[in-house]
């Protein structure tokens, strides 16, 4: 398809999403609600993979939908009850029927004083394009030439690769909208392409499994189809012949590619829905340190082509550069509306999460890292879920390598790693250079100065 014929039929969607929002709100406002928020969508995709060198699966998919929330204001108690509901069908007579449904719905609901839409003077008056729509023609022949690309390369890495979990390719391109009754809407195109393969390394009894990913918004940027398969089967060999350990206490550095995770709990610690509820460790820890002085941790919404940038947030407010860890103390919750107004607090226009979460890098790349650490545990895979979010403790199932004199000396497995997460982030020793940027959080490998590691 020409530029020019994309650019054409992108127009036709995001006029028709447009008005499928506004209709929407209009049949919501006929019916009765006091206030209507709209989310609607459009996407298309194709996504393959093979296995063993034999096709497993070509699937292409081209869906719609909507979602409506309705706000009904209780005459004698103060606040609004809510109703919701959603559908793929996007005809008229689906359209009333979804209004009708969450209408009926909020006849049934308590009233809340903390629900309704944010306030109108709120909403974002600027959506900026932020390079996210590039689409891709990826036919079903190409894609699987790509994926057996991609395991072959596995394959021809070593002759203990003997199976293969598959490899696959997919390429997806869409719409999003959303809308409310403040006669806000905000419409905009994205698209994202990732390939990956997972292998089977096998030597006598043994047999260990490992993977690797590449994720772009620009399919032309994926990483090498060879280099996809080479990382993979390199990382299921590593792990062959895997030992033991005794339980001991001992620094721990999580590898870039899981080190995530572990800001991922402290975000969701300071989450507004944890907070107002009291199901969070972090409770009141606003203006706390909870890090060393030299650690920062900032959300970027508006990046150019981002893998989770956005203009405006589930409540249609603008997002912004924040702060949420600086110089070591929390300086923001996570909030959208709601939270925020049980909170008694302001929004932080993170309705729906946050938007490139990155944190500051204090150290040098991954061998420095090791260095840094000199003995210790590498994780490179953890199992199991093992976080309390009231307590903060933390134990979860982990693999990787034993190190010694800042070098990997050999695998190990059947283990857990063990500890608080308030004491790990107060003693997070360092953040490496070698930062994975595949995902929405942004972070090179993590250094703990300690943690419990069961074994043997």
């Amino acid at each position: 398809m020409s530029l020019e014929n994309t650019l054409i039929t992108l127009h036709k969607e995001q006029a028709f999403l447009q008005d499928l929002v506004t209709q929407i709100l209009a049949e919501a406002k006929m019916y009765g609600a006091d206030a209507a928020e709209v989310g609607a969508s459009i996407s298309v995709g194709l996504s393959a993979s093979v296995r063993k060198g034999e096709v497993d699966k070509v699937e292409f998919t081209q869906d719609q939908g909507f979602s409506i929330t309705v706000f009904c204001r209780d005459k004698e108690v103060a606040g609004f009850s809510k109703g919701s509901a959603s559908t793929a069908d996007t005809s008229p007579a689906a359209i009333k029927a979804a209004v009708e449904a969450a209408c009926s719905i909020a006849k049934y609901t308590s009233a809340d004083s903390y629900a309704g839409l944010a306030d109108a003077g709120l909403m974002s008056r600027d959506i900026p394009d932020l390079d996210l729509y590039h689409p891709y023609d990826l036919n079903a022949t190409d894609a699987i030439d790509r994926c057996l690309e991609i395991e072959q390369a596995a394959y021809a890495y070593s002759d203990l690769i003997t199976n293969s979990e598959g490899a696959s390719v997919s390429s997806g391109s869409g719409l999003r909208g959303y809308g409310n009754s403040h006669g806000f809407i905000g419409v905009y195109p994205s698209a994202r392409h990732s390939s990956g393969c997972s292998v089977i390394a096998g030597q006598a009894e043994q047999m260990q499994r490992d993977a690797w990913f590449s994720s772009e918004r620009e399919f032309s940027r994926l990483q090498d189809p060879a280099i996809i398969g080479q990382i993979s089967a390199e990382r299921a060999v590593r792990r062959l012949n895997p030992q033991t350990l005794t339980t001991r206490q001992v620094p721990v550095l999580f590898a870039a590619e899981i080190a995530s995770s572990m800001i991922g709990h402290f975000m969701g610690a300071i989450q507004g829905g944890n907070l107002y509820r009291e199901t969070s460790y972090l409770l009141n820890s606003k203006g706390q340190s909870i890090f060393p002085s030299y650690i920062n941790i900032y959300e970027r919404p508006r990046i150019q082509q981002g893998i989770g940038s956005g203009a405006f947030d589930g409540d249609g407010l603008a997002t912004y550069d924040k702060s949420f860890i600086q110089d070591g103390a929390v300086v923001n919750y996570v909030m959208g509306t709601y939270s925020a107004r049980k909170l008694g607090m302001k929004s932080t226009a993170n309705a729906g999460g946050v938007r490139n979460l990155f944190i500051d890098s204090t150290e040098g790349d991954f061998e420095a890292m090791l260095k840094t650490m000199n003995k210790g545990l590498l994780v490179t895979e953890l199992m199991g879920q093992g976080v309390n979010m009231v307590t903060g403790d933390y134990s979860r199932g982990a693999a990787g390598f034993w190190v010694e004199n800042g070098e990997i000396q050999y695998p190990v497995h059947e283990i857990t790693i063990a500890g608080n997460l308030k004491d790990l982030y107060a003693n997070l020793v360092a953040v490496g250079t070698d930062v994975d940027q595949r995902g929405n959080t942004q972070t090179g490998s993590l250094l703990f100065e300690s943690m419990m590691v069961g074994g043997q």
